[in-house]
C-alpha cells in the first residue's frame, strides 16, 4: 500500500500467516440466490476511467485519464453484508483468515476505553491488532455481528471475498467494472454526484469529519460504519460506493495501464497486492483523499481491517435466462 496507513493496514503482524485455506478452498455453491444481494444491469460501453487531476497519492496510478471500453456486466447494489455473509458461513463452514489467525486490525477509535492494550502499527498507531476480531466480532471480543445485520461485512480478506463470490455464483468486480459503475453515468466528476463532496450542505457519503484520528464529529450521521445501503444511490443504482468500507476487486494492482488493455482490462496476475477501492470512513480530504471514484489503492490478498469489505459482480445474464426471481 502507498500513502497514509488510514488505508489499511497491510498484511499482518501477528508472527503467524494464514494458511490460505479456510475451511474448504471451493464451497459448494448456494441453493438459490442470496437474500437480499440484487445485482444491476449495466450496458458497459466506452467510458472515461482515471483522472488527471493530481488528486491521488504518488504511485497510486490514477492517471492518465484514459477511454476504456467494457462489455455488459451486472454490479451489486450494495457491499455484501453481515447477513448474507453469515448466511455463507452457516451453509458452508467456512472459516475467514482473520478467524484463522485470531485477531484482525480495528480502528482504536472503536474499541472500548477500558479495552486492554494491544500492539498497534509504528506509523499508524490508530490501528490495534485486536484478538478476536473477526467479521462475526467486529470489534473483537464483546461484539456481535447481530446487532449490526445490515452494515457492511468486515475483516475479510480478498481470498474471503472470492469464496464467498464463488459460493453464491458471482465473482469480484474489476477494477474497470467498479469505476464505470461507481461514477453511475457521469463523466470526469470527483464524486457518484457531482465535484462537491456536501452539495448544499447534504451528505452524499459517509467518511470522516473533524481532525484525523483525534475526533470523528459524525456530522454524515455516523461514527463508524453505515448501513449498507445508508445514503442515496448513484444514478446506476449503487449505494456507499464512496467511504463506509473499501472494496476489494479482482484485479492484480500496477500504476501503469498500457494502451493494448482498454478493452475490459484486468491487472497483472503476478502482482503481489490487490486493488481495493472507495475509501472509508476514516478518509479525509486532508490526509486520505481516496474516497473519489477515481481514487484506488492496493494491499496484500490476506489483509483484514474492520474498514474492509467487498461488493458482487457477474457477467451479463442473457435475456432468454432472465426470469422474475433473478436479482
Amino acid at each position: 500500500m502507498s500513502g497514509p496507513a488510514c488505508c489499511a493496514p497491510a498484511g499482518w503482524i501477528t508472527g503467524k500467516a494464514p494458511s490460505g485455506s479456510g475451511v474448504m478452498e471451493a464451497p459448494q455453491p448456494a441453493e438459490g440466490p442470496v437474500p437480499g444481494l440484487a445485482l444491476v444491469d449495466l450496458p458497459g460501453g466506452e467510458f472515461l476511467m482515471g483522472s488527471d487531476a493530481g488528486e491521488g497519492e504518488p504511485g497510486d496510478g490514477e492517471g492518465p485519464a484514459r477511454p476504456v471500453r467494457l462489455s455488459p456486466f451486472r454490479i451489486a447494489r450494495t457491499v455484501v453484508t453481515n447477513r448474507q455473509f453469515a448466511a455463507f458461513v452457516e451453509a458452508t463452514g467456512y472459516v475467514t483468515y482473520a478467524e484463522e489467525v485470531g485477531s484482525s486490525f480495528v480502528f482504536a477509535g472503536l474499541l472500548p476505553d477500558d479495552f486492554p492494550p494491544t500492539r498497534g502499527l509504528a506509523d499508524a498507531p490508530w490501528w490495534r491488532e485486536t484478538p478476536g476480531a473477526c467479521w462475526s466480532k467486529p470489534e473483537g471480543m464483546g461484539s456481535d455481528w447481530r446487532a449490526r445485520p445490515d452494515h457492511p461485512v468486515v475483516h475479510v480478506s480478498w481470498h474471503d471475498a472470492l469464496a464467498f463470490c464463488g459460493w453464491a455464483g458471482l465473482a469480484l468486480p474489476t477494477e474497470a467494472q467498479w469505476e464505470y459503475a461507481a461514477r453511475g453515468g457521469l463523466t470526469g466528476k470527483r464524486y457518484p454526484w457531482g465535484d462537491e463532496l456536501t452539495p448544499g450542505g447534504e451528505h452524499f457519503c459517509n467518511v470522516w469529519q473533524g481532525r484525523f484520528p483525534m475526533h470523528d464529529e459524525g456530522a454524515d450521521g455516523f461514527v463508524g460504519l453505515a448501513p449498507a445501503d445508508a445514503f442515496p444511490p448513484n444514478g446506476f443504482g449503487l449505494h456507499n460506493v464512496c467511504g463506509n468500507v473499501w472494496e476489494w476487486c479482482a484485479d492484480g494492482f500496477t500504476a501503469d495501464h498500457p494502451q493494448d488493455l482498454r478493452h475490459d482490462p484486468v491487472g497483472p496476475v503476478g502482482s503481489p497486492r490487490r486493488v481495493i477501492r472507495g475509501g472509508s470512513h476514516l478518509c479525509h480530504e486532508s490526509y486520505c483523499f481516496r474516497f473519489r471514484v477515481a481514487a484506488r489503492s492496493a494491499n496484500l490478498p490476506e489483509a483484514t481491517a474492520g474498514h474492509m469489505g467487498f461488493r458482487c459482480a457477474a457477467p451479463a445474464f442473457p435475456p432468454e435466462f432472465r426470469s422474475k426471481e433473478t436479482p
